[in-house]
């Protein structure tokens, strides 16, 4: 029996997949230990039970795919509203050398794949299925290949595959996110911060009614307006400030609309959330630097955090468990090596080139989570570990930005070069 759920319900959904992942980090310690993203436990418990009704019974669900994609949307357009060129301008070299780091991995990535595809019997085609199409590009990308892959190259069951594989990468990179950079972080000899142990009223109440448990000082919470890396922090949002930052969503989104329209089959078709960041960055440097618009960040900030939690939530509700053992073995045992090779790659080659430090480990837990799933499962990992550790104002300018937009253009255009060669 197949039973589809409106807008409404999916929404019900996720709020309660959220309020289940808070409730299990803080109570079983090692989801806590691990820095497990809230939102990818309480996913894959709602996963577990969906399976079951699916096995047991032979319930399927399908939730709205609508909401799930304008919550995606809505994030990336969050990223460039708060991105002005000012603040950019700090990334600097490491933003080049991060960038350098991730094109190596996406190389590696499908070589592995296609080796492995190659060896086992499979169409080298589905390596790249199995290798950067599904896990560093994630849903999107893997849905518009599959459709590229069957219809021009005859490989069937592409796009089924491909979603799939991207599923599996959501959820694989926000596991191995949290321990890779935990690991890391005991070397550099770093401890948790230490609980306020004695929180003003106004504390306790943020982090009663927050989706993430935050463990910074008040001054900090005062002095740090970075966004994503403290959701908890107490902001004074008015009714208006709220209309006029939705407005701003709205033209970004429909700037990503219609750019999307306009690309389609060019040299510069990009994928949707892609152009949803790039409107948030033009709408906020052209209302900032030519109309001097004073930028409600608060807002901004708001909308984006609960923009991602609900989209992680919504994107592990609709697993499909029974998909993932339909799978051959043969992809399986590719789909464990990629894990393997994020894992090594963001320990020995992230952390290191990186500068071998706080921040650095902060980013290889990012790393892992858009290299193997999305942007916003990196963004959970890091959240996951500065509530835990400390802020990283360098991993939260730099990650959002490559994983977002720059990773995208050059998975591109490898994989142009993948599909062009001989042996493919």
């Amino acid at each position: 029996m197949e039973i589809t759920l409106n807008g409404y319900y999916t929404l019900i959904l996720a709020t309660l997949v959220l309020l289940l992942g808070r409730f299990l980090v803080k109570r079983i310690k090692f989801l806590e230990d691990f820095n497990i993203p809230e939102p990818v436990a309480g996913g894959l418990v709602a996963a577990i039970v969906v399976y079951i009704l699916n096995i047991v019974w032979g319930y399927s669900f399908n939730f709205h795919q609508g909401l799930q994609t304008a919550t995606m949307l809505m994030f990336f357009a969050s990223i460039g509203l708060s991105a002005d060129f000012g603040r950019l301008k700090a990334g600097g070299s490491p933003l080049l050398i991060f960038t350098i780091i991730v094109s190596v991995f996406i190389i590696l990535q499908d070589i592995l794949g296609v080796a492995m595809a190659s060896a086992l019997g499979l169409d080298p085609l589905l390596g790249l299925v199995t290798g950067s199409i599904a896990l560093t590009g994630g849903h999107g990308t893997a849905g518009a290949w599959g459709i590229t892959l069957e219809e021009q190259y005859g490989v069937v069951g592409a796009t089924t595959l491909g979603i799939a594989v991207a599923t599996y990468g959501l959820v694989a990179g926000g596991i191995i996110g949290g321990p890779v950079a935990r690991r890391l972080i005991k070397k550099l000899g770093l401890k948790p911060t230490a609980d306020n142990p004695n929180p003003s009223d106004v504390e306790k109440l943020a982090s009663e009614q927050s989706l993430y448990s935050t463990k910074h000082s008040e001054e900090e919470v005062h002095s740090n307006k970075e966004m994503f890396e403290k959701p908890d922090n107490i902001r004074l949002i008015t009714a208006s400030s709220t209309i006029e930052s939705l407005a701003l969503f709205a033209a970004a989104l429909a700037f990503a609309d219609l750019m999307t329209l306009l690309a389609q089959d060019t040299w510069f078709e990009l994928p949707t959330f892609v152009w949803a960041l790039a409107g948030g960055v033009i709408l906020r440097n052209t209302l900032t630097m030519v109309f001097n618009f004073d930028m409600f960040d608060r807002a901004i900030d708001v909308i984006g955090n609960a923009s991602l939690s609900l989209f992680l939530a919504m994107a592990l509700l609709s697993l499909k468990l029974w998909q993932l053992t339909d799978l051959a073995g043969p992809v399986l045992i590719i789909l464990l090596s990629q894990t393997v090779l994020m894992i090594g790659y963001a320990y020995f080659v992230t952390f290191k080139l990186m500068g071998k430090d706080y921040d650095a480990a902060v980013l290889s837990a990012g790393h892992c989570g858009f290299g193997m799933g999305a942007t916003p499962t990196a963004i959970a990992n890091m959240q996951a570990v500065t509530d835990r550790y400390l802020p990283s104002h360098k991993a939260f300018l730099i990650v959002p930005m490559v994983g977002a937009f720059f990773v995208d253009i050059v998975n591109a255009t490898i994989l142009q070069i993948f599909t062009k060669l001989p042996f493919m």
